[in-house]
């Protein structure tokens, strides 16, 4: 496994739990419930990004 596929991952993660993250203290607390769904949005992208392939690079011989 190369390191672009870890990296695509964790920036999936860091990109939808920051989001999540955001969101939830706007009201400077943040509660279980928010949490939660910091937590689920993490794994939700890491796992969205882990099914999804990497488009394979495209051969010298079909340019």
């Amino acid at each position: 496994m190369r390191i672009a596929h870890i990296a695509k991952s964790l920036i999936a993660g860091l990109a939808a739990g920051s989001a999540a993250a955001v969101t939830a203290v706007q009201d400077n607390v943040i509660t279980t419930g928010e949490g939660v769904t910091i937590a689920l949005a993490v794994l939700g992208a890491w796992g969205i990004t882990y099914a999804v392939p990497n488009r394979q690079a495209a051969s010298r011989s079909d340019v």
